[in-house]
């Protein structure tokens, strides 16, 4: 006869290390195990991550610095025709390849200062516009109405023009005319979660506006003002790549891609071809690899997204 008191296999209790892996297991743990899994996704960061090792070692990885002119030999050299210049000279007889090593600084510099200085503006306007709502979101969404009414691009020439060119200049341009999107998409999550019902409990519970916004609503509408800073960088580099390409951006004679490939335009393309081509590789890939870590980022904070 069987004793009542025997437990049955589904009576056992879990092993340790799997109720310590349950509990220990967040939604950020769960977003990067999907990351990780997006192929096109680690290869964009992969190639970011050299694009930043070169940005900040390009002071002792190039065979010479960016501004040093050699008068001694032809400008305009074609690649893999000197062994001491690998990628040739550009038409003030300065070294191509360091040149191309240190616009990656810049870009990267206009690349994430410029969206950083516009969250930085557009964050705490769209978080104050959705949580009050009233007059106060109608006051600031009426600034921003103005401020999308202005064409970016004129409003920057406009701005460069009167400041001048160089890399704080074009910088503070990207930033004051970049907040929008920022602003505009905060205040939509803040809509969003501010009715939510842990939001009401808080609130219930006596929980001050500054810590509802920091400690309930803020933490849940990060994960898209992460995925919209991703897809801002590559859009800042490729402006700071336009202006300078005008002839209004970074000035002489610090490296940048878009100047270079202004100057490679205007010196004989057909001949010349390297001086457009090589930068215009390196901002396509820059942007292309943004877009891929954009793209996963965004698949993988999906909350909707099955395990």
């Amino acid at each position: 006869m069987t004793s009542s008191t025997a437990t049955t296999p589904s009576s056992k209790p879990a092993p340790a290390s799997l109720r310590q892996n349950v509990e220990q297991r967040s939604p950020w743990v769960d977003a990067m195990r999907r990351f990780r899994r997006n192929r096109l996704a680690m290869f964009g960061l992969f190639i970011l991550l050299i694009l930043f090792f070169l940005a900040l070692t390009a002071d002792f990885i190039t065979p010479y610095r960016y501004d040093q002119v050699f008068l001694t030999k032809r400008a305009n050299t074609l690649p893999f025709v000197d062994p001491a210049h690998v990628l040739g000279l550009d038409s003030s007889s300065r070294d191509y390849l360091s040149r191309l090593i240190y616009g990656a600084r810049t870009s990267m510099l206009v690349g994430l200062a410029v969206p950083l200085i516009s969250f930085l503006i557009g964050v705490p306007l769209g978080s104050f516009s959705g949580y009050r709502g009233g007059w106060v979101d109608f006051i600031i969404q009426r600034i921003v109405d103005v401020a999308t009414a202005i064409p970016p691009l004129l409003f920057a020439l406009f701005l460069l023009s009167v400041l001048g060119s160089g890399v704080p200049n074009v910088i503070f341009v990207l930033s004051i005319t970049g907040w929008i999107e920022s602003t505009r998409l905060t205040r939509a999550q803040f809509l969003t979660f501010r009715e939510k019902e842990f939001v009401t409990a808080a609130r219930a519970l006596g929980a001050k506006p500054l810590q509802i916004v920091s400690r309930h609503i803020l933490p849940n509408a990060i994960s898209p003002l992460l995925v919209s800073f991703t897809f801002a960088v590559p859009l800042a580099i490729f402006a700071e790549a336009g202006l300078s390409f005008l002839g209004i951006g970074i000035t002489e004679p610090t490296a940048s891609w878009g100047k270079m490939v202004g100057s490679g335009i205007g010196n004989s393309i057909r001949v010349y071809y390297h001086l457009a081509l090589f930068p215009t590789i390196m901002v396509a890939l820059t942007m292309l690899s943004f877009s891929f870590v954009g793209d996963g980022l965004q698949e993988a904070l999906d909350p909707n997204r099955s395990q």
